[in-house]
């Protein structure tokens, strides 16, 4: 390839508007615009990545089912799940994505990911885990994108337009895989203030005597995390919330005892964490991928920087928390 030659567009967004010849074989617009809604579960999802209209989407999976002889879609609850010849249309498809990819490389360049890779984790490892390792990916590949969705829930059973999931609790999940990531452990927590003014429970059964800092039960997704009334079935609520920043705030601010991830609460140091012995829910983070998703570079790119930042995170804390228990992300 000449140095000066004009550099070769997106293969995703490559959308011929030629007629068909009338040939048998599947159009290559047709497998890329089938291979984004495919990585996405959703029309509206690929068609705002490719900038065309969903009209336009449509008609080209169905003008692929044409030419295939059959169904490469089939609508679940959360989207579109592949059917047996859908898997096998974005094998094909992903192999012509990677050739075009490699064309549109300057020869001699090192390889790049130039993606957009969509997660969903808890809002903890969204913020400390997810966030800093994109960082130090989108160092070494400036094309890279990373979608963060900040959510506590279970694993979705069906495509969910996500790449990789960050669940607490062993996930039970169909045509995925699941992969244990790090520990993950809620401890007892008050501020240095509260404990001022409150005396220190030094027992399970004084606790009750103390508001507590946690989840609102009602609206809990996850069923690991549904603990607090085994540990504390006596203690009362205070300050409840979907969002995990505001127990550990609301903790530090002495609104209660806060029953807290300890990879969030021992970066404070006005936090005492209580009963250690006695008050310890012992969870652990999954990871979740599709084989389709994980086969692509960037996926898997994003993946490999999250274990190696759980375990740099363990290796830290384990160092702060030296002599006693190391609570994991």
């Amino acid at each position: 390839m000449h140095s000066n030659a004009p550099a070769m567009p997106n293969p995703a967004t490559c959308l011929c508007n030629n007629a068909d010849m009338g040939s048998d074989l599947a159009s290559a617009d047709d497998l890329l615009v089938f291979l984004e809604v495919a990585r996405s579960g959703r029309f509206t999802t690929a068609a705002d990545a490719l900038g065309i209209n969903h009209t336009t989407v449509s008609r080209r999976v169905a003008a692929l089912e044409k030419r295939l002889g059959g169904r490469v879609l089939a609508r679940a609850a959360g989207g579109w799940e592949l059917t047996p010849l859908g898997r096998e249309a974005m094998q094909a498809a992903e192999r012509l994505d990677a050739v075009l990819r490699e064309l549109a490389t300057e020869p001699g360049s090192s390889h790049v990911l130039d993606d957009v890779v969509r997660l969903s984790a808890t809002d903890g490892f969204s913020a400390y885990i997810a966030a800093p390792a994109a960082a130090r990916l989108r160092r070494r590949h400036a094309g890279l994108a990373l979608e963060i969705v900040a959510t506590t829930r279970r694993a979705m059973q069906h495509r969910s337009g996500l790449d990789i999931e960050i669940v607490v609790g062993e996930p039970q999940v169909h045509r995925a895989e699941a992969v244990r990531l790090s520990p993950y452990v809620l401890g007892l927590y008050a501020s240095r203030d509260y404990l001022d003014a409150h005396p220190a429970p030094t027992s399970v059964g004084e606790v009750e005597q103390h508001g507590l800092v946690y989840f609102i039960d009602s609206m809990l997704q996850v069923d690991g995390l549904d603990v607090a009334r085994e540990f504390l079935p006596s203690m009362r609520e205070a300050v409840t919330s979907t969002n995990v920043f505001v127990h550990v705030e609301a903790t530090r601010a002495g609104a209660g005892l806060g029953l807290l991830p300890c990879f969030m609460a021992d970066r404070h140091d006005d936090l005492v964490r209580l009963l250690p012995g006695e008050v310890e829910v012992s969870l652990a983070y999954w990871l979740v991928t599709r084989p389709e998703a994980s086969r692509r570079p960037a996926v898997a790119a994003v993946a490999a920087e999250l274990h190696l930042a759980v375990r740099t995170m363990q290796d830290e804390l384990m160092g702060r928390t030296a002599g006693t228990t190391t609570p994991g992300p």
